[in-house]
């Protein structure tokens, strides 16, 4: 072959790295002979779907030949209904992560700038560089976002920024007079996505802020949330934004035909009539933030406070510990490379039981330096 399929590739995708997801199950078990391997590596909910989305995923079975609704008009309306906006400010993806993508395809070119925080959610970065704009990272402080520093470095081709709040790995917070300040500082012509993958694990907190709650007096403002962390339906791949109508509408212009599939649309809506469930995913993992707490503490391990559903611990050097667990059946996540965190591991939050297994797990390892 004398084609160098490289150099026909787009600059930003010359440099790519693949997105590397935490280990499965089924790999770990088949590489090293384990038989009760857990997972706590990717933020999932250690309950899975409720039974209710179950039992209509079960159902609508039968219609996979037909094509989705395009403009999943139903889970539009039920989340319209729900936040108490406009259907016509509801974009839909393919997990928010295709929502994310969405607006900086729609918005940025490789003449503008994109700006998030160090130690942000690697997707930023990876979109970023995909599309051929120029990334602007500021300092973390505390492990979380330095709003000061992050209004300082906006530029004249600053076009985005990017704020997770809680914070992908780290799981530091922004509060509600903080973010708000910040956001209204923002000059109009640059937006700002909150990604607030993890709101319903942090809304019980009373200095957290509901982004949504300030989308009429800042247009500039795309909140964005899913459906795979606190509901249970990472499987399915289904998330959305919320936005100005016209931001919105810009957005569905670039949006795939079909992007979200049957079985999510339909698992989705009904998966926002689950209170009870939501209710009981949230304390589940209240109690398990506690139990990894009080067992760091024990151990007399640092670790970042969180309001997401997984927490991030100083372990020495992470990758060797990581490899470890995996020896004793337990899937944790290194956030080394990518998050430039390579001392620490992120731990999502699972069953008591399997927080006990890891736990243990950890002892035994550590016990080996």
């Amino acid at each position: 072959m004398t084609c160098d399929f490289f150099e026909l590739a787009t600059p930003g995708v010359q440099g790519l790295h693949p997105y590397q997801p935490g280990k499965p199950i089924e790999e770990l078990e088949r590489e090293y002979g384990i038989k009760t391997a857990i997972k706590l590596a990717s933020n999932e909910n250690p309950l899975g779907p409720s039974p209710r989305v179950l039992e209509t995923i079960q159902a609508s079975l039968k219609d996979l030949s037909r094509y989705p609704d395009a403009n999943g008009f139903g889970l539009k309306k039920a989340l319209a209904q729900k936040h108490g906006v406009d259907m016509d400010m509801i974009t839909l993806g393919n997990g928010s992560n295709d929502v994310l993508e969405l607006i900086a395809r729609a918005f940025v070119t490789s003449d503008h700038s994109i700006l998030f925080s160090e130690h942000a959610f690697v997707v930023y970065p990876l979109v970023t560089q995909a599309i051929g704009a120029k990334a602007i990272v500021t300092p973390a402080q505390n492990w979380g976002h330095d709003l000061t520093a992050m209004q300082a470095a906006i530029r004249e081709d600053t076009r985005l920024i990017f704020i997770a709040n809680p914070n992908n790995p780290t799981g530091t917070w922004i509060d509600k007079t903080r973010l708000k300040a910040f956001l209204e500082a923002v000059p109009e012509h640059v937006l700002v996505v909150v990604d607030e993958a993890y709101f319903e694990y942090s809304c019980d907190n009373p200095d957290y802020p509901n982004s949504l709650e300030w989308l009429s007096n800042l247009p500039n403002l795309i909140v964005t949330r899913t459906f795979s962390k606190a509901y249970g339906l990472a499987g399915l791949r289904v998330g959305y934004s919320i936005s100005h109508p016209d931001v919105a509408n810009l957005l569905n212009r670039v949006r795939q035909p079909f992007n979200v599939n049957s079985l999510a649309l339909i698992a989705a809506t009904k998966a926002l009539e689950e209170s009870d469930y939501l209710s009981k995913s949230v304390a589940l993992n209240r109690a398990g933030m506690q139990q990894l707490t009080e067992a760091f503490k024990e151990m007399q391990l640092d670790f970042i406070p969180s309001l997401g559903n997984f927490i991030a611990v100083e372990v020495g050097e992470g990758a060797k510990i990581y490899e470890r667990l995996l020896h004793e059946g337990v899937i944790t996540r290194p956030i080394g490379g990518g998050y430039g965190m390579p001392q620490h591991l992120r731990i999502s939050i699972g069953t008591a039981d399997e927080n006990e297994q890891f736990i243990q797990a950890l002892r035994k390892v550590n016990d080996k330096d």
